[in-house]
């Protein structure tokens, strides 16, 4: 209430009371308890597979020890880095650091039996075994690094083995899903796609489908996501399954505009992407491209021998709502070559985009216009090789010709 002053609490003595300090004091300090409790308790859980591999890696250090005391020369002191790194990929981090403590316990044990050993020695300068402190330093390093891996692990919830088969399957679910279906008798498709840097994620992705009634329709997206490599990786690969599930089953004008929404709902630092939107009717050839900022398409005529340039209109994906998008209309005839791509395919420092368009126009006239359709296989990978080899980004390039 407006005007109200809040009472102050006071003692029998006429004196403020420190009763709501001291409960307010004694509050915090039990919710710390109950954080630190649950955040120690939640660091040392481990499941039963978790203990078993902590009790064997234990029982290896006292074996490694046994050994470098028989036979130094063959079980030096750095050889207790093996169950460090083991546990490093197998335990928890709680459990690991207690593996640590078994571990600085051997070598603890190694240097005591090998200083008596030195000092019982006939000869102590000649006494060459023993826990150096290099070798201390080392299994130490290797700690460190192997707890930060554990930390790693932990953060992300799979173990280690289980995280490199998640990206394997992601990875291989994204080549099947832009792998274009099986077209009828001829149609040709030849695609290529290869991310920045020799790594195994992509801002670049492709996603096709057969819609329409008898699947008649051939509805391919080629989309760009703004980055390269890995940084634009994790967001390729949410937008790749988003639009696997939106095309076919929205008609094809809505797509983009469904896809912009759906890039804007992100809501991203860096969101943006762009797309071509391919839709062709295998039976009579007539094709539409509709393009949200991307490059435009290449047509190869077989009569006139040329090439035309088939560019629609759209803004970028993810930059402001209510896009519109509009298309460009064509019909590929028999012998005729559609190319889409992505802009590391055109791109070259200080140079204009048409420039590169051309040179590309000018290759594939090469590698595809006059090679036969049984040599076209592996045609958008020739093309890759021949212009945009050593092209630091990502690369994608889709053909598709008509017999």
């Amino acid at each position: 209430m407006a005007g109200s002053a809040r009472p102050s609490a006071t003692g029998r003595d006429g004196r403020p009371s420190r009763e709501p300090v001291t409960a307010r004091l004694r509050a915090a300090l039990s919710r710390a308890r109950r954080r630190l409790r649950r955040t120690g308790v939640d660091y040392f859980r481990g499941d039963g597979a978790d203990w078993w591999a902590f009790a064997a890696l234990a029982l290896v250090v006292p074996l490694l020890v046994l050994l470098n005391v028989l036979v130094p020369d063959w079980a030096p002191p750095t050889a207790l880095v093996l169950p460090v790194l083991a546990g490093a990929m197998l335990l928890r981090p709680g459990t690991l650091v207690l593996l640590y403590a078994v571990a600085a316990g051997g070598l603890v044990t190694e240097s005591v039996v090998h200083t008596g050993e030195r000092v019982a020695s006939e000869r102590p300068e000649a006494y060459t075994h023993g826990v150096t402190p290099g070798a201390a330093l080392v299994v130490g390093a290797v700690g460190v690094a192997g707890l930060l891996v554990a930390q790693f692990r932990r953060r992300i919830g799979v173990p280690w083995r289980g995280g490199s088969t998640m990206l394997f399957d992601l990875r291989e679910r994204i080549r099947v899903q832009g792998r274009v279906p099986r077209l009828p008798d001829g149609w040709h498709t030849d695609t290529a796609l290869r991310p920045a840097g020799g790594q195994s994620f992509s801002g670049d992705f492709m996603v096709a489908a057969r819609t329409g009634p008898g699947g008649r329709v051939l509805e391919v997206v080629l989309a760009d996501v703004s980055g390269k490599g890995m940084d634009a990786g994790s967001r390729a690969l949410l937008l790749s399954g988003a639009f696997g599930g939106l095309l076919g089953s929205l008609p094809a004008h809505d797509f983009l505009p469904a896809a912009n929404g759906y890039l804007l709902r992100q809501d991203w630092a860096e969101g943006f992407a762009t797309a071509v939107h391919l839709v062709l009717d295998l039976d009579s050839g007539e094709y539409e491209l509709l393009s949200a900022g991307h490059l435009p398409g290449m047509h190869r005529l077989a009569g006139a021998g040329h090439w035309e340039v088939k560019e629609a209109e759209g803004p970028l994906l993810g930059v402001y709502d209510g896009a519109k998008f509009e298309g460009a209309r064509g019909t590929l005839g028999p012998g005729d070559v559609l190319m889409l791509c992505t802009d590391g395919m055109v791109e070259i420092p200080g140079r204009d985009l048409g420039e590169g368009m051309d040179r590309l126009m000018g290759e594939a006239d090469r590698l595809v216009a006059t090679t036969p359709v049984a040599g076209r296989s592996g045609a958008a990978v020739r093309l890759i090789d021949s212009v945009a080899k050593h092209v630091n980004d990502d690369r994608a390039v889709l053909l598709v010709w008509r017999r």
